[in-house]
C-alpha cells in the first residue's frame, strides 16, 4: 500500500473515531479495529499479530480521545460522577485481565467475537423497550461495580473503549437520559482504555513480527496519526450531540454499530459486497 494513502486512512479514520467519541460515547475502536487490522495485513503483518496491534492502538488512541470527550461533556453536566468512578475503577482492574486473554488467543476468534458483540449490542438497542426518563438513574454500588467490571473486560478483550455495550447497559437497564449515558460513558471509557494500555503493552514485549516502532502490541505511527486528529474532533462530536434529538443520536449509534458489525464478521465478503 502506497504509504501516504495509509496516513490518508488513518488520518481519516482518526477523525471519524474523535468525532464519534464524542456523539456517542464510545471509545471507537470498534471503528479503529477493523480498518487497523486491514491496513496492517496489507503491509504483510501476519493476522494474529495484526489484530492484537489494532486492539492495543486502538485503546492508546482512545485514552487521550475519551479525555477530550469527558471534558467537554462534564462542562455541559452530562457526566455522572459516582456511578462513573465505581464502573472505572472496576473497569480498570478487568480491562487489565481481558488484554492478557487477548493477547494469547488467536485473532481469527477475536475478530469473529468483536463482530459479534457489537451486532448483539446494536439489536438489543433497537429493539429494547426504553424507559421513560424522569429524575435521576437508578442507584446501586454493586450494579455499577458489575456493569464496569463487563465492560473494561470487553474493552480488554477486544480494544474497545466498552461504550458499544456501556451506552445499551446505562440507557435500558439504569435508566440514563442517552446524553447522559453518553457522557458518563466516555468518562468511564477513559479508565477502562488505560487498563487495556497496560496489558497490551506488558504482553507484546519481545514478540516477533510486530510492525516498526511498536511498544508490546502498540504501533507508536499508527498511534500519532489517529491521536493527533481524533482529540480535537471529539470536542466537535460532543457539540453534536448536546444538539441532536435523543431519538435521532441514538439511531445513528445503531447503524454504525450494525455496519461494523457486519464488516468484521465478514458479512460483506459473503455476499460479495466492497463495503
Amino acid at each position: 500500500m502506497d504509504f501516504i494513502l495509509y496516513l490518508f486512512v488513518l488520518l481519516l479514520t482518526g477523525a471519524l473515531v474523535g468525532f464519534a467519541s464524542g456523539l456517542l460515547g464510545v471509545g471507537g475502536g470498534f471503528i479503529m479495529v477493523p480498518i487497523q487490522f486491514f491496513l496492517l495485513t496489507s503491509l504483510g503483518v501476519d493476522p494474529t499479530t495484526a489484530i492484537r496491534v489494532a486492539f492495543g492502538t486502538s485503546l492508546a488512541v482512545i485514552l487521550p480521545t475519551a479525555i477530550s470527550g469527558a471534558l467537554g461533556h462534564a462542562r455541559r453536566g452530562a457526566v455522572l460522577f459516582r456511578p462513573m468512578i465505581l464502573m472505572g475503577i472496576s473497569g480498570l482492574i478487568s480491562s487489565l485481565i481481558g488484554g492478557t486473554i487477548a493477547a494469547n488467543t488467536p485473532g481469527i476468534y477475536l475478530k469473529i467475537i468483536f463482530g459479534i458483540l457489537v451486532l448483539i449490542s446494536g439489536i438489543w438497542m433497537l429493539i429494547a423497550k426504553y424507559p421513560e426518563i424522569s429524575g435521576e438513574p437508578k442507584k446501586g454500588v454493586l450494579s455499577y461495580i458489575i456493569i464496569g467490571f463487563i465492560t473494561g473486560l470487553l474493552s480488554g478483550l477486544l480494544g474497545v473503549g466498552g461504550g458499544v455495550v456501556l451506552v445499551p447497559i446505562l440507557v435500558i437497564l439504569m435508566g440514563f437520559s442517552m446524553i447522559r449515558a453518553v457522557g458518563t460513558s466516555t468518562a468511564v471509557i477513559i479508565f477502562t482504555s488505560l487498563g487495556g494500555i497496560i496489558a497490551y503493552t506488558a504482553n507484546g514485549f519481545n514478540v516477533a513480527g510486530l510492525p516498526p516502532f511498536s511498544i508490546g502490541y502498540i504501533n507508536l505511527i499508527q498511534f500519532a496519526v489517529l491521536a493527533i486528529i481524533s482529540v480535537p474532533m471529539a470536542q466537535i462530536g460532543v457539540k453534536a450531540s448536546h444538539k441532536l434529538p435523543e431519538k435521532q443520536l441514538r439511531y445513528i449509534f445503531i447503524l454504525v454499530m450494525f455496519y461494523i458489525a457486519f464488516k468484521m464478521i465478514g458479512v460483506f465478503s459473503w455476499i460479495g459486497l466492497p463495503l
